[in-house]
């Protein structure tokens, strides 16, 4: 039941992003686009964030659509992902608030405080308003580098105001909210599935679900690491879960999923690597 949620949930996302390109102006087929959302996830358990890059890129090999335009209605995407991971935020800490916020307070995290770590910070500023100022300068004396740039900064806008153009909002919405229902069915479905954790109730589910997308909204290949710390210490922590049991279910999990996006994305591959080819034989004709 995973591998299905997870599947049509890919196609839903692949559909409203075809649904952002086509309101800033360029056309694609629901094939195309999910082709290119399954390269992405795999891309992203290489290369964390670089699965939003390569698919726009895909798009680009498939389609022709500018990589900056694409990537602008990426970002609109990402945008929307976060508004929807506050509302599971939101969600689990009414139902439940008491075990989430001593599950935050038993996390050995230290607030970023202290002399050096201010330092640190002003460090980083520095550096950064130095790189800005060299990009300004070159950017004024290169006129060809600097039409590139404004070409390329004109591609991103008219993605990122694409959501304000969509055609059919309701349907829009409609997707949004379907993916995020699809993602928590998928976590209620592997719980579901194991003796150990099949008692655990919607609440809970609900709970784990937050902090494994926290986890894998982490900027770590597939999210491999935060993911194998946060669920084992919030089924232990939350809900009395022997450890061992945990960290089995966790690498389960993982692994389930890791294996469903290598498979996808692999023959995505193959798939996109044939349109090419019959792309480029239909020209020579």
């Amino acid at each position: 039941m995973m591998v299905v949620f997870f599947m049509v949930s890919n196609i839903l996302r692949a559909e409203r992003w075809r649904m952002l390109l086509f309101s800033a102006g360029h056309s694609t087929t629901l094939y195309k686009s999910f082709l290119s959302v399954m390269i992405g996830y795999l891309v992203n358990l290489v290369i964390p964030r670089g699965g939003e890059v390569s698919r726009c890129y895909n798009l680009y090999k498939l389609d022709k659509i500018p990589v900056e335009i694409s990537f602008g209605t990426v970002v609109v995407e990402r945008i929307i992902d976060v508004f929807f991971l506050v509302i599971v935020l939101m969600l689990a800490f009414s139902v439940e608030s008491e075990k989430l916020i001593d599950f935050i307070f038993s996390l050995p995290i230290q607030p970023l405080v202290g002399k050096n770590k201010i330092l640190m910070l002003l460090g980083v500023l520095i550096v950064i308003g130095i790189i800005t100022g060299l990009a300004i300068i070159v950017l004024r004396r290169n006129q060809k580098l600097n039409d590139r740039v404004r070409k390329i900064w004109s591609g991103f806008k008219a993605g990122l105001v694409s959501v304000s153009k969509v055609e059919n909002k309701s349907l829009f919405v409609f997707h949004s909210v379907g993916i995020w229902v699809l993602y928590f069915l998928m976590s209620y479905a592997v719980i579901q599935s194991f003796d150990e954790t099949s008692f655990l109730g919607i609440g809970a589910v609900l709970s784990i679900f937050a902090i494994g997308t926290i986890a894998m909204a982490v900027p770590l290949p597939g999210g491999t690491g935060s993911y194998h710390v946060l669920i084992p210490a919030g089924l232990v922590t939350l809900y009395q879960l022997p450890k061992a049991n945990a960290v089995s279910f966790t690498f389960v999990f993982h692994a389930w999923q890791t294996l469903i996006i290598i498979i996808g994305g692999l023959i995505a591959l193959i798939l996109s690597w044939l349109l090419l080819k019959n792309n480029t034989q239909a020209r020579a004709k």
